[in-house]
């Protein structure tokens, strides 16, 4: 069974916990938190999300925040981390097939749970194309 981890502030909380509702069944699940809608700082449970993926502890990631950008962005910052910002199912599918991203971001604020959902399963169900994107995800990491 593939292990997904799962990070949020307090505007993706909502959206984190419907989710974790979903993939309890089909996936091993690792919550980063937040815990609540309490206010607090995306960059708290994005960076142990990034280490997770990155050594392995986690297949994928799903981080959501209000727009996904702020999450998205601290995500990028790490090497290996390849965290898509998408608001619909082709994106996600592209960001898999061209991409190879490990970590899906959603916008909790723009969209609904039932659009999470389905982008969620297009991410974990897309296979990476290879071939012609092979040489542009190498040249993604500076170092």
């Amino acid at each position: 069974m593939k292990t997904i981890g799962i990070a949020c502030d307090h505007a993706g909380y909502q959206l984190k916990e419907f989710l974790k509702t979903k993939l309890s069944e089909n996936y091993i699940l690792v919550d980063f938190g937040t815990d609540s809608e309490n206010s607090m700082d995306y960059p708290d449970v994005a960076h142990p999300l990034a280490e997770a993926v990155v050594t392995g502890k986690v297949n994928w990631g799903i981080a959501i925040c209000g727009s996904g950008n702020g999450i998205n962005m601290t995500l990028n910052k790490h090497a290996g981390i390849r965290s898509a910002l998408c608001w619909n199912s082709e994106l996600a599918s592209l960001a898999r097939k061209h991409n190879d991203a490990n970590i899906l971001a959603l916008p909790a604020r723009y969209i609904t749970n039932a659009l999470a959902l389905e982008m969620l399963e297009v991410f974990t169900n897309t296979d990476f194309e290879g071939g012609r994107h092979e040489n542009r995800i190498r040249k993604i990491n500076l170092s």
